[in-house]
């Protein structure tokens, strides 16, 4: 590892580059690529740099060598909690406070305040002598960055913000938010994301939990997902070939890879949406990095990534949370993007767009700047609210006394009464302060847009295209159908319904809601996902909405089976009179066979008379092709395995032909049963994620795993539609 608080350091490291890359045309590369920060995952931690010392007294006005056991003195176990009386207190004269909704006390001690400073020192030498030098050398040879920030003992939002296409991971939306929120602030264009890395344990991963996954990275802004786990590996090594120590392993020797094409045309088209306009969230979320700089832990750095992981137990925890499970939509901002802001009226203009307000999520400590940032954007137009109290403190030790003398006098005349209802609007300027005691009180009252889709299980990301027109990214992440008029919280005297799974398209119903924005009839199954686009030029044939117009009719008879592609051997053909796991059949090889096979039946015409059939496969392990009579219809991945005919497409007698891909786990099964050393790999070899999955070599195993269920289990039927 390199020392990433040392300038030295970073050039010393990107001159091997240069070195590497003499004689070399580099035209066709677009950037280079940081993985997420993984230093001190060893025994101790990188908290050091050669020019700390100089660079402290630089940055925070004082010497740290004199202050070094007050410092030393808070890395220790855990942090104090306060009882719920004690955390209803006001400061005293202790110098403590508390965080009255979460019970957490802060100690106002010279060591905790050295602690702060020292953590933001390595903060800034991690920005300016590491991602900030390295965005410059790729600039001067005409390249981007592309960054994984998370991980780092800084405040991430600002190396995002130095990085021209911000990269995230993980399954938290709260996480994928601050890649996303730094790229909305500052106005970058694209947003990167990982996808995938540990969905499940090696080889459980189906293409329906991968597409579930990038749905989650688009709802969090990410609008250019990239697959983590394909790595190269020889034509000649035996199957399964090399693989990476974690991930879903996409790759051609993946028994899912001939439906693999289908989850790309997915993304392909969503993201032609979220790549178009501009992202249209309303708030802008105060990120307290202070009140984490002054929390004492086991160890110097704090690694920050994501809320859960350096924020948690913080107001902002459950603040976030919040606004996203009630439809505000909002991005995390650091203090140096804060003092990025103006006022473009009523409204906070930042360099990547404009949003209604500002809001502060109870927070302890501020930096003097950004209080008095805030009171000047209030002064001139702006709403800036917070949740709980006003901040009670500076951070840091340096010029303390004159620090806090100034931030108390600007603090002073804001204090006023609560009203009954728990809000106190402060007029400053043009603008207002508004205190209120939750978050739904706040935003209320200072009359926030919100979205109430994510009432009915809807969850959505908003984008702008100018001129009135919005497109809407909407995700059914609820185990129930939607089959119901959605508020938007935009005007819309039209829409557009584009399902980017099956491409149907076509004009929605849309009824006026009283000014308060346009309602759409929306139709989801679980998992599923819909653009909406509204007031948008032109006409087009009215949406398929689907209404059962009978009971559904089960296909039955004779289907046969045939093996088409896979291993370790393909199990011979057979027929069979009912649906099962094809690891259940009667038959050598079928526990463990992974690949593909085709079921196919001959049924006639279904009874009764519809405009439309919804065929229903059931249950399928795990993706499945349907042909019928001959013509290619869907791909389907999964969670519902349903597809819309029309009329036309049925004869009098039918030949219905299904392909089912499995995954890989069963064959991986029979080669740990049959003791086949396959995990031959660089580094950490093959680690089970998880504990169970152990084996006495403390590499992953699937000996001791029942085959997974496999095939077209069906039951599958045809119901009419109109």
């Amino acid at each position: 590892m390199i020392d990433h608080f040392s300038k030295t350091a970073t050039d010393h490291y990107l001159n091997h580059f240069d070195s590497a890359f003499r004689g070399h045309k580099l035209t066709g590369l677009r950037a280079f690529f940081n993985d997420s920060y993984e230093v001190d995952d060893a025994q101790g931690e990188g908290n050091w740099t050669p020019a700390l010392l100089a660079e402290f007294q630089k940055r925070r006005g004082y010497d740290l060598r004199n202050y070094l056991p007050a410092l030393l003195g808070q890395a220790r176990p855990g942090q104090e909690r306060v009882s719920k009386s004690a955390a209803q207190e006001k400061p005293g004269a202790d110098g403590q406070d508390a965080d009255a909704s979460t019970g957490f006390r802060v100690a106002d001690s010279t060591g905790v305040r050295v602690l702060s400073d020292y953590r933001e020192t390595l903060s800034d030498l991690l920005l300016d002598n590491y991602t900030r030098t390295w965005h410059d050398w790729a600039g001067r040879r005409g390249k981007l960055i592309r960054n994984q920030a998370h991980g780092s003992p800084a405040n991430i939002l600002d190396l995002y913000a130095a990085t021209d296409i911000p990269e995230i991971e993980g399954t938290d939306l709260l996480r994928i938010k601050f890649a996303s929120s730094a790229a909305n602030v500052t106005g970058k264009p694209l947003i990167s994301s990982e996808s995938a890395t540990w969905d499940n344990e090696h080889f459980l991963s189906t293409l329906g939990d991968v597409k579930k996954d990038l749905d989650l990275f688009w709802l969090g802004g990410v609008n250019h997902v990239f697959y983590h786990g394909t790595n190269y590996s020889p034509q000649q090594a035996e199957w399964p070939g090399w693989l990476f120590y974690a991930a879903v392993h996409v790759n051609p020797n993946n028994s899912f890879w001939p439906d693999f094409g289908k989850l790309n045309q997915y993304g392909a088209r969503v993201q032609s949406f979220l790549q178009q306009g501009k992202p249209d969230n309303d708030v802008l979320l105060y990120l307290p990095i202070y009140d984490a700089y002054a929390r004492p832990g086991k160890v110097l750095l704090q690694h920050f990534d994501g809320i859960e992981h350096g924020f948690n137990g913080l107001p902002i925890e459950r603040i976030a949370q919040h606004m996203l499970d009630r439809g505000y939509s909002f991005d995390y901002i650091s203090d140096r993007q804060i003092q990025q802001l103006s006022n473009a009226n009523t409204r906070l203009q930042a360099p990547g767009g404009t949003y209604q307000t500002l809001l502060v999520p109870d927070a302890w400590l501020i930096p003097l700047e950004t209080f008095q940032k805030l009171l000047t954007l209030a002064r001139n137009g702006a709403t800036i609210l917070f949740v709980g109290q006003l901040p009670s403190d500076v951070p840091g030790l340096g010029n303390l006394a004159g620090r806090r003398a100034t931030f108390q006098a600007l603090r002073k005349p804001l204090s006023v009464p609560d009203r009954l209802d728990g809000i106190r609007p402060v007029p400053v300027g043009k603008g207002r302060l508004i205190v209120g005691s939750t978050v739904e009180a706040v935003l209320a009252y200072a009359r926030i847009r919100q979205e109430s889709m994510t009432s009915s299980g809807l969850h959505y990301v908003r984008r702008s295209s100018g001129e009135g027109q919005y497109t809407y990214f909407v995700v059914n992440r609820g185990s129930e159908p939607v089959n119901s008029w959605v508020i938007l919280g935009t005007p819309a005297t039209s829409a557009v319904l584009y399902d980017p799974m099956t491409e149907q398209i076509g004009q929605a119903q849309v009824k006026e809601n009283g000014g308060r924005g346009g309602e759409v009839r929306l139709q989801l199954q679980p998992g599923e996902s819909l653009i909406i686009a509204t007031n948008q030029p032109g006409a087009a044939a009215p949406y398929a909405y689907r209404a059962t117009a009978g009971p559904a009719q089960p296909i039955t008879g004779t289907w046969k089976l045939n093996f088409l592609t896979g291993g370790p051997q393909l199990p011979k053909a057979t027929e069979i009179a009912s649906l099962e796991s094809w690891t259940e059949l009667n038959e050598a090889g079928v526990k463990e066979f992974s690949g593909s096979a085709s079921y196919s039946i001959t049924f006639p015409r279904p009874t009764g008379s519809a405009q439309r059939w919804q065929l229903d496969l059931g249950k399928v392990a795990e993706s499945a092709r349907v042909r019928l009579n001959g013509r290619d219809l869907a791909t389907l991945l999964g969670p519902t395995y349903q597809l819309t005919l029309p009329d036309s497409l049925l004869r009098d007698q039918n030949e219905l032909t299904v392909v089912v891909s499995n995954g890989m786990a069963n064959r991986i099964r029979d080669l740990d049963k049959r003791g086949v050393n396959w995990k031959k790999f660089y580094n950490i070899n093959m680690s089970a994620r998880l504990k169970e999955n152990r084996g006495p070599d403390g590499l992953f195993t699937a000996e001791h795993w029942q085959p997974r269920p496999s095939g077209l289990i069906g039951p599958v039927t045809l119901t009419p539609l109109n």
